[in-house]
């Protein structure tokens, strides 16, 4: 039995296309406490939505998981049917998706789709489960909560919708909470808001949360661990503080110089990564960001880097960092 509430330990997923295998992560490993907040972040196509699929049985046809582990609040994942799935998603774990419109059943009342959930997961009967539909609304700073209940999903506006994604996920108050870009499609007053509901319902619930990103000013303020991937490599793993201010990853470094900063100088130009990410069909033989990396060694193209641990919580894979720590261990 693992001692954290995720644990996921060498995790290779691939999807068997008609084109070839596209090999979607590669040795990813991600241990998480109850409670604890860890960011994912990456480009587009990175491997952060299907980790955190993979964790509840969502890996789309053609997808599937060639190695690894997977545990979650002590279930085998790998070993899971698709009827033992059933009974911890919503429950033990919940995800919000990214786009609730889509999510959201259009032909079904809000109060529906939340009572549904409770109905299916708790012994609650249906007029207890109204009552905890309408709580949750209230929860998540919906007005009007009666009102909204007999609304369809076209009737409130996108920030409405997310908090009724917030609500359905958490109403059974889950162990561990999946965000897969939550606040994308909403503007930065209610991006702001539903952020501030989300760190305050971990703390009132205690549970844990996967926030799903590509946007590092998100993971600045809510989380405590970040991990970097890109082309299914996690190249860095630390805390916060670590990722922000002694970032050791080229791509690290590259993804903080392209955010505006409060403090940059006047007329400072933001410093984009060039290049596009690598063909997953065909990745390249060593490090995958090798092609868009400044400082790219010989070596780089040839050989996947080892992982170099920079502390306890903090490693990273690149060849710069195996460099750095030869060059100070001849200077010692």
């Amino acid at each position: 039995m693992s001692e954290y509430l995720v644990d996921i330990q060498h995790e290779r997923l691939s999807f068997f296309t008609p084109a070839g295998e596209v090999k979607a992560l590669n040795d990813v490993s991600i241990h998480l406490n109850q409670g604890e907040v860890l960011g994912i972040v990456g480009e587009s196509g990175s491997g952060k939505s299907v980790t955190a699929y993979s964790l509840m049985g969502l890996t789309a046809y053609p997808g599937r998981l060639i190695g690894g582990t997977l545990e979650f609040n002590g279930h085998h994942i790998n070993d899971m049917t698709e009827k033992e799935f059933r009974k911890i998603r919503g429950n033990e774990v919940s995800i919000i998706f990214q786009d609730p419109m889509t999510s959201l059943n259009p032909v079904y009342t809000i109060g529906n789709q939340i009572e549904e959930v409770i109905l299916l997961h708790t012994d609650k009967n249906k007029s207890q489960a109204h009552e905890r539909a309408r709580e949750l609304l209230e929860l998540v700073g919906i007005n009007e909560p009666e009102k909204r209940l007999k609304q369809y999903p076209h009737e409130l506006s996108g920030g409405m919708r997310q908090r009724v994604m917030i609500a359905i996920a958490l109403a059974c108050e889950p162990k561990l909470l999946i965000a897969d870009e939550p606040t994308t499609a909403l503007d930065v007053t209610i991006q702001a808001q539903i952020l501030e509901l989300m760190i305050e319902l971990k703390n009132k619930l205690g549970m844990a949360i996967i926030m799903i990103t590509h946007d590092l000013g998100i993971v600045a303020n809510m989380c405590e661990k970040i991990a970097v991937m890109y082309a299914g490599h996690i190249v860095e793993y630390g805390t916060t503080d670590d990722i922000f201010y002694n970032p050791k990853h080229e791509y690290t470094k590259g993804l903080l110089k392209s955010i505006p900063r409060l403090d940059a100088r006047e007329h400072e130009r933001l410093v984009p990564i060039e290049g596009t990410p690598v063909d997953m069909l065909n990745p390249p033989k060593g490090c995958p960001f090798a092609p868009r990396c400044g400082n790219c060694m010989k070596i780089c193209l040839r050989e996947m880097p080892p992982v170099t641990n920079i502390s306890d919580v903090h490693y990273t894979q690149c060849w710069m960092n195996q460099k750095e720590q030869m060059e100070s261990e001849a200077r010692a």
